[in-house]
């Protein structure tokens, strides 16, 4: 894939371009999103692969997880970035036809949907801890807006501090933006947002309304309320609602058809994590890496990546116990808190950045340090002073037993723009070439054409000045050894290069290509008016579905 920046790129690039406003903070910001893949993909990916693993194999769950991740290593080496991206496509097709039939089989298992109105408020696990709440569904488990003192999820922390990660994950998360440079306009780059955003509709109905019914169709397993049952059903004494999808694959689907969706769910998990450490080895090399060395060869960059890679293995196989135990057994309600501790100051950033010309460095740079520490210290205390089962009292402080971490994600918010502004303001105003066409308001300023670089090669050296002779001999001399070093590798060597993502050279190959003359892009920010029609009418449809969703189940 040759990879371009045009009009469309250059803004929608924005989180990537961090550097060309704010100098190091880019490095900063590129830490800490390496902390966020630990905390929030990596482990997670690992641990939900490892589920269903467990599930059907019934293997310990860390030889799960060993046994995932060497998979993983064979599919990225072996297939390399193209598989991936062509195996993503049809992995998603066969998983929506996979979800959507477990989801017709669930709601015909369990009689329909007035069955699963009245049945779900009647799951209660057999076995339970006396003169407690432990496994007894919430009475308002259909709805979206809940109370906003006394519920799991009040609903001004799901409308405002569920949103603000969110804009950190599909504004600027690299894993995400990538796929927006890939576009070939921006009409292609909305068409696929609004795809992704048709696609997130269907998990209410494919995914969370299944759980829903596994909960009544295997209440003793999924909702069990005993620790010790509990332990002995999943291997997590908190509870074992995490098994619940797993669970009626294994149980519901035909046998070909469960290989087949288990098959392609695991390999979507590896396709993620290929992914991740793709982004992550990426980010580091690259953002911080070559801050500190930045006359890093090729190989040496190579190195540090896969090293970097192995040690973000190491830290999330170490995380998953905590991912585990944590939030009560219950994977997503671990993402969202720790997305509301970590995520909200780059989102914040992210969008002064982007509507705001006066956010400059110094802004950013207090702003994420800030909003970071008081993350980081909220997470550790959440880490410290786990959520009590529902059978102890709650004695954590009262950060954690009276702020709920949507509300935390809205204060961190608020904090860290305040930080943002009056930073900003007290400092230096960014000039007009740091922020042209990185910005909403500068989007469509003119290209200019950069300045040509001077290239020196082999192919190039008898060109060269006589002055230079003696230089160039010097240099067509290192060619020519390169050359003969390279024809002598053994076949040991070419496998070596191989395995750590590296053509083997021929002879003849070791002359750099010369880059095309600069040539001025059309900004594609102009699109066609037909299919901007298409894709307006769209963003319509789309969000009219979403607003009735949330109308009906409020």
């Amino acid at each position: 894939m040759e990879w371009h920046v045009d009009g469309a790129a250059s803004w929608l690039a924005f989180p990537t371009n961090l550097h060309f406003i704010w100098g190091d903070d880019h490095a900063r910001i590129s830490a800490e999103v390496a902390v966020f893949y630990i905390f929030t993909k990596i482990s997670v990916d690992m641990y939900a692969g490892a589920v269903f693993i467990q599930l059907a194999l019934r293997w310990n769950i860390y030889l799960a997880i060993v046994l995932l991740l060497v998979i993983t290593a064979l599919y990225t080496v072996a297939g390399g970035l193209a598989a991936v991206i062509y195996t993503d496509a049809a992995q998603t097709a066969i998983m929506l036809a996979g979800a959507l039939t477990l989801m017709g089989f669930s709601f015909v298992e369990v009689g329909g949907w007035s069955a699963l109105m009245e049945g779900y408020s009647l799951a209660v696990p057999s076995v339970r801890v006396p003169n407690s709440t432990c496994g007894i569904p919430r009475e308002d488990a259909f709805h979206i807006f809940r109370d906003p003192v006394n519920s799991d999820l009040p609903w001004p922390g799901v409308i405002i501090g569920m949103s603000v990660p969110s804009m950190w994950y599909w504004c600027s998360d690299q894993v995400i933006v990538q796929r927006s440079l890939a576009a070939k306009n921006l009409t292609h780059a909305k068409g696929g947002s609004l795809l992704a955003a048709y696609l997130k509709i269907l998990p209410f109905f494919a995914v969370m309304l299944p759980g829903m019914i596994s909960r009544i169709l295997y209440t003793d397993e999924v909702a069990c309320a005993d620790p010790d049952l509990c332990k002995q059903i999943c291997g997590n004494s908190v509870g074992c609602s995490d098994i619940a999808y797993a669970k009626l694959v294994m149980e519901l689907l035909p046998s070909g058809l469960r290989g087949l969706m288990m098959a392609v769910m695991i390999a979507a998990l590896m396709s993620s994590l290929t992914s991740i450490f793709n982004s992550s080895s990426t980010i580091f090399t690259m953002d911080l890496w070559k801050s500190f060395r930045s006359e890093a060869s090729e190989w040496e960059l190579m190195i540090v990546g896969r090293v970097f890679v192995l040690v973000l293995v190491v830290v999330s196989v170490l995380w998953i116990p905590v991912v585990q135990a944590s939030q009560g057994g219950q994977l997503f309600i671990y993402i969202q808190s720790i997305s509301t501790y970590l995520q909200p100051p780059i989102s914040i950033i992210f969008l002064m950045g982007c509507f705001w010309k006066r956010t400059n460095e110094k802004g950013a740079f207090w702003g994420l340090v800030i909003g970071l520490a008081i993350g980081c210290v909220r997470m550790l205390l959440d880490f410290i002073y786990p959520t009590p089962p529902c059978y102890e009292e709650d004695t954590r402080p009262g950060v954690l037993k009276y702020v709920h971490y949507l509300y935390f994600s809205i204060l961190l918010s608020v904090i860290t723009l305040s930080v943002v502004v009056v930073v900003s303001l007290a400092t230096e105003e960014p000039t007009p070439e740091q922020i042209s066409r990185l910005t909403w308001f500068t989007r469509f300023d003119p290209v200019k054409p950069k300045e040509k670089l001077e290239e020196v090669s082999c192919q190039s050296n008898d060109r060269e000045p006589q002055r230079n002779n003696e230089h160039m001999d010097e240099h067509k001399s290192s060619c020519a050894s390169s050359v003969s070093s390279t024809s002598s590798q053994s076949k040991w060597m070419s496998v070596i290069y191989w395995l750590c993502g590296m053509e083997r050279r021929r002879q003849g190959d070791n002359n750099p290509v010369t880059p095309p003359a600069f040539e001025q892009n059309i900004c594609s920010l102009e699109e066609k008016p037909t299919l901007q029609y298409v894709v307006n009418v769209n963003l319509i449809i789309s969000l009219s579905v979403t607003a009735f969703i949330i109308g009906y189940w409020a």
